[in-house]
């Protein structure tokens, strides 16, 4: 019996992407000695690795500090996958709405695994918002938006992604299987979801998802604001206006809906 080989420069192709990714938010440089140990390569597999990357701009060195950083077609290329994105131009003028009625930041997000992207985001005129950047990641079991789609999924997927997802951020971050399933039993009963200082101390959040014409969650917006700001009536009142906009979106995307949006 034959195994499939790897075709030709995929290792190469595959150790250049792992480079590339472990340039983040909080991490936007790195050295070669710092880097080539982060992505366990060796200093000249590296360095090769980088020179290819900045002959195509996705990576740029600079030779003050002689750090790398990423380069300026990464950045274009980033751009054009959120402009290609039929459900960000979609979903952008609820956004906008949205924040604009609840005068607080609102927000479009994606599970990927058991984490949540951050795919877009509308901001309201507040010195204190709860934003958070575009492309971030969160663990969605600590999120609204994350709890509103693990609600949506079917039982079978949930628990496939259950172990090990429940861990702690903060002191509030639900970590006992059997009051989080109850949790997103709550949050199926009600409409939206909420995370109250589980993601961060300080901030909160209301969200529900976007379903498409198979009932299925493709994503889910949000409203998010610090803690100060918020009562249990605001938050109710918050959690309404974020679902009501989540299903104008979902009867765009076919979602039957009876009656109006």
């Amino acid at each position: 019996m034959s195994t499939s080989k790897p075709y030709t420069g995929t290792q190469a192709v595959l150790r250049a992407i792992s480079l590339l990714k472990l340039f983040t938010d909080s991490q936007p440089e790195w050295g070669l000695t710092d880097l080539s140990e982060a992505a366990n390569l060796n200093k000249t597999t590296t360095y090769r690795l980088l020179t290819a990357l900045e002959s195509e701009e996705l990576i740029k060195r600079d030779t003050n500090s002689d750090v790398y950083r990423l380069g300026p077609f990464a950045i274009t290329l980033g751009s054009r996958a959120l402009r290609a994105n039929d459900l960000r131009t979609l979903c952008q003028p609820e956004l906008k709405k949205l924040a604009a009625l609840a005068k607080e930041t609102a927000s479009l997000e994606l599970l990927v695994d058991k984490e949540i992207f951050i795919l877009d985001e509308a901001t309201a005129d507040r010195v204190i918002s709860g934003g958070q950047e575009i492309g971030s990641r969160w663990p969605a079991h600590a999120t609204s938006t994350g709890k509103a789609m693990l609600a949506a999924l079917p039982d079978e997927r949930l628990e496939e992604l259950l172990p090990g997802l429940l861990t702690a951020v903060t002191p509030h971050t639900l970590t006992n299987p059997t009051i989080f399933r109850q949790e997103l039993a709550k949050i199926r009963t009600r409409g939206y979801a909420i995370a109250d200082e589980e993601l961060e101390i300080g901030l909160v959040a209301v969200a529900a998802p976007i379903l498409n014409y198979d009932k299925e969650a493709v994503a889910a917006i949000s409203l998010a604001a610090p803690k100060v700001r918020l009562d249990a009536e605001r938050i109710a009142e918050l959690g309404q206006q974020v679902q009501a906009a989540a299903r104008r979106i979902s009867v765009q995307l076919g979602y039957p809906v009876i009656g109006n949006p």
